[in-house]
């Protein structure tokens, strides 16, 4: 795998372990979730996205895409067909509402942007996290930025999907990291497949082998909460249990996002549940307390 594309770096982040946290979001999952909070981390290669909301119809950008891939009538505004992606129209947009979502940086580059927020970290408990997309598609490069900021006595945390070699992540990111946010979205593999785009067996395989590092990294098991489809109490009984067995007393819920949709559509994305009302809102109260039951139950923090 080519050095990745970076999404993103986010500062002053209090949700992505603890304390103050810059978080690097790579391009590229080997998964396909149809809900994924993230769908502009989903392919590798640099997209371009449109924001309607921003545009202030000056017209810049027709006259700099030479392929005619732009016009105001056009669902969308881009024909993603005749599209180059060469981000010349983004480049000239004023407003932003055309911009290039994929980065090239280096490793020395990333590490310099995380580490000006080092006071804080130092300060909070903090300190950097690899998200996404999926860090271990670019294990190298993840290894090499966590062992430079590693260097600095910076505390470092993957947030992975756990479908990755595990030869490979023990010999290069595992030793760098201080904890793993690890996620177990269904227990079915015939249903993982259909939902996410892969069986799950790996994930599981590796889930349990990073439990028989003895607690370093600290790992914690996260759930996103799908409506109709992770959060069935079938397939959360089906992961209680399999964390009961492996000793396991504490895990996350992730409570449902809709505002995924839009998301989608300013990179053109296709959304096949555009259509459905439990996918479009926000899950209530009473759908997150059944979840948590499931859980602390058996004995299970969340």
């Amino acid at each position: 795998m080519n050095d990745p594309l970076i999404l993103e770096i986010r500062g002053n982040s209090l949700d992505d372990g603890p304390g103050i946290r810059s978080v690097v979001f790579f391009k590229g999952c080997p998964l396909s979730c149809v809900w994924c909070h993230n769908p502009e981390s989903k392919r590798a290669a640099a997209e371009l996205s449109f924001d309607p909301d921003q545009c202030v119809a000056c017209n810049t950008c027709l006259a700099r895409c030479e392929r005619t891939a732009l016009a105001r009538k056009r669902p969308g505004f881009i024909d993603r067909n005749k599209c180059a992606r060469c981000f010349a129209c983004a480049d000239a947009c004023p407003s932003g509402a055309l911009s290039r979502v994929g980065r090239a940086m280096r490793v020395s580059e990333v590490a310099e942007a995380v580490l000006r927020d080092l006071p804080f970290f130092r300060n909070s408990g903090g300190g950097v996290t690899l998200s996404g997309g999926e860090p271990t598609l670019f294990m190298d490069f993840s290894a090499e930025l966590l062992l430079t900021v590693r260097r600095q006595r910076v505390h470092t945390l993957l947030e992975t999907c756990g479908l990755f070699d595990w030869d490979e992540f023990s010999r290069t990111m595992l030793p760098h990291l201080d904890a793993v946010f690890f996620d177990i979205k269904l227990m079915d593999t015939a249903a993982h497949r259909r939902q996410c785009g892969v069986p799950n067996e790996l994930i599981l395989a590796n889930f349990t082998r990073l439990l028989e590092c003895g607690g370093t990294p600290a790992v914690l098991p996260r759930t996103p909460l799908v409506p109709g489809i992770t959060d069935t109490d079938e397939n959360l009984s089906a992961i209680a249990d399999f964390l009961l067995g492996l000793g396991v007393s504490r895990a996350a819920l992730l409570p449902y996002n809709p505002m995924w949709h839009g998301k989608s559509a300013k990179i053109g994305s296709s959304d096949p549940t555009a259509k459905d009302a439990a996918l479009a809102a926000w899950q209530d109260t009473a759908t997150i307390e059944r979840c948590r039951a499931i859980f602390t139950r058996r004995g299970i923090a969340v």
